[in-house]
């Protein structure tokens, strides 16, 4: 309950921990869930309604035998960083734990937060930035540029035969000149500015681009919640990382025999990222997912597929996704990616500031 003071209204405990930005769960001493904030239902995708009642234990399947132990134990505390658990048909990996609460014997508090993308980023935003990129652009580009033109030359006084090797080295310079760009914008210090953007506008132009590049066949279906308020983006980098995202999973869901590839949006109800940047926490409830029903990632890459180089296609250059990561958290937004085995669905989320 909320208690008065000098300068009003205090919120209280319930208030307090419902607004934490990490999944906190109550446990009774028989182990059951009493209670349960916001960010615990978001993150493990349970209302708090079907998660209040039941053993922790038979809510989440604990990969590691030790930390299942532990749990187990009447009285335990720890800490655990990056431990895997199943809940569902959803698989996490998690920060968590595990602490009694004093006053109360028997009773402890489960927190939870996500290890891939949340706490992570904070450090994404110490390491240096890419520099090499930048350092090596000058000195290849100034050569490719006289390479192109000296192929444009050869090709005035070339025959048909000729025409083509020439026009191959030109497209290749082309392709390699791309490549460096794209380096070039991992490797910048300074993000693009962001303002209010329609986010429908911006998926619906980013899609117009995909379907004129290729369509391979792939039925594409939109499911957008019309009430969204505008985000806070950068509209030229929030339309790129889409382009990116769906031309993704076009080629992917291509493996299939019925390609499908669906965009969805939608508020995120009393969710709260668990994304610190500058020692604040941040709030993301404007979600955009891309799913799409191809065979999915390598699952030996799930791990490092927003690293620059790494690429489950066979001709990928590995800088989509590590583009797609950058864009994302230069908006203080977070991107983040989920394989449905038993669906046969690969989701990629951008959550978003709502713009005020």
């Amino acid at each position: 309950m909320s208690e008065t003071g000098l300068k009003g209204t205090v919120p209280g405990s319930k208030e307090q921990i419902g607004s934490f930005t990490f999944g906190v769960l109550l446990l009774s001493p028989e182990m059951i869930v009493t209670e349960v904030n916001p960010a615990a239902e978001g993150l493990l995708g349970i209302s708090a309604s079907r998660l209040t009642g039941r053993n922790l234990l038979d809510i989440l399947e604990v990969q590691q035998d030790r930390i299942r132990q532990v749990l187990g134990e009447p009285g335990a505390q720890m800490l655990a960083r990056e431990i895997d658990i199943k809940v569902g048909d959803k698989r996490l990996r998690v920060n968590l734990s595990l602490s009694s609460i004093g006053t109360f014997p028997g009773w402890r508090m489960v927190t939870l937060s996500d290890a891939t993308q949340g706490e992570r980023f904070g450090e994404q935003e110490r390491r240096p930035a890419l520099r090499g990129p930048a350092v090596l652009a000058h000195e290849i580009k100034n050569p490719l540029a006289a390479i192109r033109g000296a192929a444009q030359l050869l090709s005035r006084k070339a025959d048909e035969g000729q025409g083509k090797l020439t026009r191959l080295i030109t497209d290749e310079v082309d392709r390699i000149a791309q490549l460096i760009d794209r380096m070039q914008r991992l490797g910048r210090e300074k993000s693009e500015p962001v303002s209010p953007v329609n986010l429908h506008a911006s998926i619906r132009r980013a899609l117009e681009t995909v379907k004129i590049s290729a369509d391979n066949g792939v039925t594409w279906s939109e499911e957008f919640d019309p009430s969204l308020p505008p985000v806070l983006a950068n509209q030229g980098a929030l339309v790129q990382v889409l382009v990116n995202l769906m031309i993704n999973a076009r080629d992917a869901a291509s493996a299939s025999d019925a390609p499908q590839v669906v965009i969805r949006t939608r508020f995120v109800s009393g969710l709260v990222m668990n994304v610190i940047r500058l020692g604040l926490p941040v709030r993301l409830p404007i979600e955009v997912q891309v799913s799409d029903n191809g065979p999915g990632i390598d699952p030996a890459l799930r791990d490092y597929i927003f690293e620059p180089f790494v690429s489950s296609k066979s001709n990928g250059q590995g800088l989509g996704l590590a583009l797609v990561q950058r864009l994302v958290r230069d908006m203080n937004g977070r991107v983040s990616h989920e394989r449905d085995e038993a669906g046969g669905w690969t989701h990629f989320r951008i959550h978003l500031l709502m713009s005020r």
